[in-house]
């Protein structure tokens, strides 16, 4: 390997290591176990701005792959599912996407996102988009690693990446609470996630963003073989573009807004 590539590839842990939350898989799995983050889609605003004019959410605005992306990644779940059962499968509360920018908004202010956002979505041909997945990488924790595939960050990828965030801004709140998230049965989220929301841009975003699709949960020893295997890299397109609600560990767990693109 390059030291070049050796220098990203560090990068790029020490970025997905944020998401894990400082080493909280076993957490990760007693969560997925109690089933406690909502399967519901919508597109209207959380209850809780009716309740509290001042109420934030943590959403997630993202790109929905398409079939290509879905296949590969449906059979790199399907496979670590048959050796670590207690996984998570790629369902609706761990829909495959790849995040553009997470940030804290007021939930009032929703509908002014969906329409800044929307406008970016409206000028740019997202669906046009090529991107290649190249390799396979995951995060460890003790025995168990986090799975995903790489995807190339192109100059496209970026632009349209920082045209979102400049839309999002004027609307972004600097921090939020636990109760910004779909938390379900357990009430609190892991302070890290609130700061790597918080700190999202610019910590993860430009010259830092570093795009994958999440695929699962299984042994390092057998993530290791996995990795060692020949990765058969592929092109693939955006299929859609949505603001989900944030969830335990930054899951896309509840959909707000679907936002129609121009094919």
């Amino acid at each position: 390997m390059k030291r070049s590539d050796q220098g990203k590839d560090a990068t790029l842990n020490t970025h997905v290591k944020n998401i894990l939350l400082n080493g909280t898989m076993a957490c990760t799995l007693a969560i997925l176990a109690l089933g406690t983050v909502s399967a519901t889609a919508q597109t209207t605003k959380p209850a809780a701005a009716k309740a509290d004019p001042n109420a934030v959410t943590a959403i997630d605005i993202l790109l929905e792959p398409d079939a290509t992306m879905l296949q590969h990644a449906q059979a790199v779940n399907d496979r670590l599912r048959k050796v670590f059962p207690k996984g998570f499968a790629l369902d609706a509360t761990h829909r495959p996407h790849i995040t553009l920018v997470q940030r804290f908004v007021l939930t009032k202010n929703l509908d002014k996102v969906y329409a800044a956002v929307g406008k970016v979505f409206a000028g740019a041909n997202v669906t046009g988009l090529k991107l290649e997945a190249f390799k396979y990488y995951y995060i460890p924790d003790k025995d168990l690693g986090l799975s995903g595939i790489v995807i190339k960050p192109t100059p496209e990828l970026i632009k349209l990446e920082m045209q979102v965030i400049d839309a999002v801004t004027p609307f972004a709140e600097k921090t939020g609470t636990s109760a910004a998230f779909v938390t379900g049965d357990v009430p609190e989220v892991l302070p890290a996630l609130i700061t790597y929301v918080s700190e999202f841009v610019p910590k993860s975003s430009g010259e830092h963003y570093h795009p994958h699709v999440t695929t699962g949960l299984a042994p390092r020893e057998y993530l290791d073989k996995m990795l060692a295997e020949p990765f058969q890299s592929f092109t693939f397109s955006p299929a859609g573009a949505a603001v989900y609600h944030l969830g335990h560990f930054g899951t896309a767990a509840k959909k707000l807004k679907q936002f129609d693109l121009k094919h």
